[in-house]
Parts: C-alpha cells; structure tokens; sequence
C-alpha cells in the first residue's frame, strides 16, 4: 500500500507542504500524545502481564516474528546475495542431510567461490551455529529464512528471560519488547543468512544463568555450559572473551560443583566442533576458516600478524577480494584510533534516546554484578579491535548487556519523581522511533529509508537475481549455467550451489571458456546450458552458445605470488 502524501519528501511537491523532517515530527509527536494518553491504562496491563512470565515469554518472543511475517507483502524473505549469504545456505543445506562435509567435486575448478572451501571436501568455511540455526528452519518449514525467523523470536524472548534475573519483572518485560524492536523486523540480523542472532541468543543463556546460579544452581549452570557452547559453534574467538569475562568478572558466582556441571554442558558443542574439523579439513584441531586463510588467504588474519599468502590458485574474482581484504588489513589504523572509529557501529544496539539511559547507568554503576557488566562490554570491544574491519555481529554475544545496561539506567532514573518522567519520556521516544520506522515501511515508502541508517529491510530486486531465477525456474528440465564476470568483478556473488551439486535441478558454474567449458557439459549431459553475465544491467541470462576463448587465464585462475 502507496499514500500518495508519502512519496514525496520535498515541501514543494508534496500536497501540504511538509518535507521529510515534516513528517517525522508529526509521527513522532502523535505516537507520543497516543502513548501518554494511554500510558496509565497500558501501564497497568503491562504490570498484570509482567507478573505471568510464561505468557510474557511467548508474547515477547512471537512479536518481532509477527510483525516481520506482516511486512511480507511489500518485503518477502531476504534473497541471498552475498558470499556470506550463500556459504551459511551450503552449511544449512549440508547439515539438513545430516552431513558436517560434502565429497569434493571431480570438477571442483568450476565452482571456486568465495568462501567455500572445495578441497580436501566440499565445504562451508564458517562455524555451525548459524547454519544449525538455518537447517531448523528449513526441516521445519521448508525455508532456511524460517530458522532466521525462529532466532530472532529467540533473541527477545531469551532477552527477556535474562533481564528477569537482573531487574524487575515490569522492566524485564519492557526490555523484551524492547529487544523485539531493535533486533527484530528492521533489523539486518533478521533480513539476511548470515545475522548475529545466534551468538546474541547464546549471550542471553550465559548472562541469564549467572544470577540464577544460587537460586537454580544445576539448571543454571547447564544453562550457562550450553551458552558457552553455541557461542562456540558460532564466534569461536568471541567465545574465548566470553569465557574470560565469565571467568574474570563472575567467577565468585561460580562453585566447584556449578562449574563442573557448566564443563560437562559445554562438551557436546565441542565434540561436534572437533568432529565438524575433522569432517572438513581432515584434522580434529583445524577450522574450515583456518583452511580456507591458508588456501585462499581470506578471510585475513588479526591485525597483529601478517597477511596471509594464498597457497593455491585462485580466480580472478577470490583475487580481488584477497587484494581488498589485504588493502584493509594492511592499511588498518592504530589500535585506538581504530577502536574510536568504530564507535558508530555501536549505534546499531541502542536507539537514540537509550544514550542518556546508558548515562545514568554509568553514573549510577556501584554494585559490582554492573561494574561487570561495563567491563565485559569493554573486553569485548577491545578484543574484537584486532579484527581489521568490524560488523556489529561480531559482538552479537553482548548484545543483551546493552539492553541490560539501557534497562537499568532507566530503572535507576525511575527510582526519583522527576527521573520517573525522564525514564518514561525516554521510553516513548524509543517505541515512537520503532512505531514510525515500521509503518513507513509497512506503507510502502521505502524511499524514505535513506534517512533511517540503523534500519535494513530487503525491498524489491536491486540486483536483479529474481528476474534470473524466476527465467531459469520456468525453463524445463535440468540446467547448467556458466557465470561469466566483467573484469573487476567483485563483492556479489553469483557462483553458488548447495550440498549435492550432481543433484540439484540449476547447477551455476564459472565460465572457464570454450574448450574447458565442453569438459562440464559433457559430464552434466541432458542440461540445458546458459550464459549468465550478472554485471551487465540488468543481468542478462542467455542460452549459452560456445564462442571464442574469453579474455580469462588459462583454466580460469590466477596466482596471486
């Protein structure tokens, strides 16, 4: 649905004037006057709601599912683009057939892609987190973007149940929905394959069992082990700061029995990480990603050591992003004007308004369990500095610390007549920014997204692979696409192809010219062959008709010295 007062944002074509700034402040001052008109009845609902956790779970968890399911019409499920993307749905789709690793392919020199790995198996490079995430969801329902669904929900629900073992139940409750509106139906995580959801729900375990510790301590620890264990299987190096926060900041928490229990519940995620290892590199202690530095030399190394030197061929597309990777390695910052500049990126955990909540938490920080809270997040930030380049993902672990710290700084502020007003006014802003945001994209009015950085929706087919996929979809029988890039090519990805290559109705394959492509023909026999050239606009998908050798090197590869 269109309105027709949304399409423009400039005062002069607009029927009554107003720019984009306009109706911003109209939005936000009617939701607020809406909300503080019915703040004393919703206030006392949410209290008679807060005190039936169960249900708060549920309802909590369900709403960022529900209300990204209503943006379907206008924003259908994510279509992978990216390398990332398109190595978690191999992972997925592996995992889903009960297999940690793929037989590598007798062909394999057509299939080269960015980080897959092709020998000594057919592989993903990443961790089995997210991919275990994804396969739930496609055995369920039929979808991998199901299993993106299913841990969102999770991430708020968990939210929830972790605050309720730091505050009160009515702030608990506020946090979740809270969680629900940053981390949920706008948020990257939820609109991509390869979002931190996983890592922040494994967070929420961790930091939920360790003030339950004395309470529940057997069902907490486990807790606390299996939280430490899936964020092993999907931040191995995140994992290791979890580990020392835990131990440095919460150990006093911790009992020789609890932290036995902890270890046994932490063992079946690293058992099917040294057999992952081992299905895929062929050594218990060897990460796919490990393999993949060495082989490929992506994805690069820590600041702190030196670039990795690929050590086999590589096409002329993983050279390019070998060299981009190595251009931003090599010419990182120092490490603190390094970790300055990354200072927006934590933007995408707080809306505006929760900046004077985490104020008040700072200026208010006297126990010690919120001591530890601020150093974990410092921990993190630092440790993760040594990445040469940073996505907010990589500190998804903490997420429900920042929460944390906005809830109780709006707690602490609530706790003084006129803080109560602050504390409230803060919150409707934070549910007014969510409520706008919403309903201009569940309008339709994308267009104006470029004025909202913190939000990213999928809305159309920018790079137009429906328009592909919808052509080879209705073609009959089996087919064979050849992907032939322009020089430069790089950071899109569209060699791509899940567990079973043999197997599957569309096979896409690198375009190695004439005679190298005759040998993939002859072996796929019965296929209808295409060309695909994805940098022309749009992207031109033709039946493919075998001409003069291309301008590519012999085989297709390079070798980067």
């Amino acid at each position: 649905m269109n309105l027709d007062l949304f399409r423009s944002f400039l005062p002069l074509r607009n029927p009554i004037g107003f720019g984009a700034a306009d109706f911003i402040e109209l939005a936000i001052a009617g939701v607020l006057v809406a909300l503080v008109i019915g703040r004393e009845r919703f206030g006392a609902a949410a209290r008679r709601l807060a005190d039936r956790p169960l249900l708060c779970f549920v309802l909590v968890g369900a709403m960022p599912v529900v209300l990204r399911l209503a943006l379907l019409p206008g924003h259908p499920a994510p279509t992978p683009s990216g390398a990332d993307d398109f190595s978690y749905l191999l992972l997925a789709d592996t995992l889903r057939h009960f297999r940690l690793a793929n037989p590598a392919h007798p062909l394999r020199q057509f299939f080269e892609t960015v980080f897959v790995l092709q020998e000594p198996r057919y592989a993903s490079i990443f961790p089995l987190g997210q991919g275990l995430a994804l396969a739930l969801g496609w055995v369920l329902f039929g979808h991998p973007w199901a299993g993106v669904l299913i841990s969102e929900g999770a991430i708020s629900a968990l939210c929830y149940w972790m605050l309720r073992g730091w505050t009160t139940p009515g702030w608990a409750l506020f946090g979740g929905v809270l969680a629900a509106m940053e981390f949920g139906p706008l948020c990257s995580w939820m609109n991509c394959y390869w979002g931190g959801a996983v890592s922040a729900m494994a967070g929420c375990l961790v930091f939920g069992a360790l003030p339950r510790l004395n309470r529940m301590p057997r069902l907490a620890a486990s807790l606390l082990g299996a939280g430490l264990g899936l964020q092993a299987m999907t931040r191995p190096f995140e994992a290791v700061l979890l580990l020392a926060c835990v131990a440095l900041f919460f150990g006093r928490w911790l009992r020789v029995r609890t932290a036995a229990l902890a270890i046994l519940a932490v063992l079946p995620a690293v058992s099917l990480i040294l057999l992952h290892d081992r299905a895929v590199t062929g050594d218990w202690l060897t990460m796919p990603y490990q393999l993949s530095r060495w082989q490929y030399g992506v994805p690069a190394s820590f600041t702190f050591q030196p670039e990795p030197t690929p050590h086999r061929a590589l096409t002329e597309e993983q050279r390019l992003d070998y060299e981009a990777q190595a251009a931003i390695h090599d010419g990182t910052p120092p490490y603190f004007a390094r970790l300055l500049e990354r200072l927006p990126f934590y933007r995408f955990f707080l809306y505006p308004p929760l900046y004077l909540a985490i104020a008040a938490f700072l200026l208010t920080m006297r126990e010690w369990r919120f001591i530890a809270v601020a150093g974990t997040i410092l921990i993190f930030a630092l440790g993760t500095n040594f990445y040469p380049y940073f996505y907010p993902h990589y500190i998804a672990a903490i997420t429900c610390l920042f929460v944390l710290a906005s809830i109780v700084g709006l707690e602490s502020l609530s706790r003084r007549a006129i803080g109560r007003e602050i504390a409230g006014i803060i919150s409707l802003l934070c549910v007014a920014q969510f409520l706008f945001w919403y309903m201009v994209h569940a309008t339709g009015n994308d267009q104006m997204g470029v004025y909202e950085p913190a939000d990213y929706i999928n809305s159309g087919d920018p790079q137009g692979r429906l328009a592909v996929e919808r052509q080879l979809e209705a073609a009959p029988g089996r087919q064979l696409v050849f992907v032939r890039y322009a020089p430069r090519h790089m950071f899109q990805e569209w060699i791509w192809n899940l567990a079973d290559i043999d197997g599957e109705r569309i096979v896409r394959a690198l375009d190695l010219g004439a005679q190298e492509n005759a040998k993939l023909q002859h072996y796929f026999t019965n296929r209808t062959a295409w060309l695909l050239e994805p940098d022309a606009n749009p992207p031109r998908l033709t039946p493919y008709r075998p001409g003069p050798p291309t301008q590519q090197p012999p085989m297709g590869f390079s070798k980067v010295q």
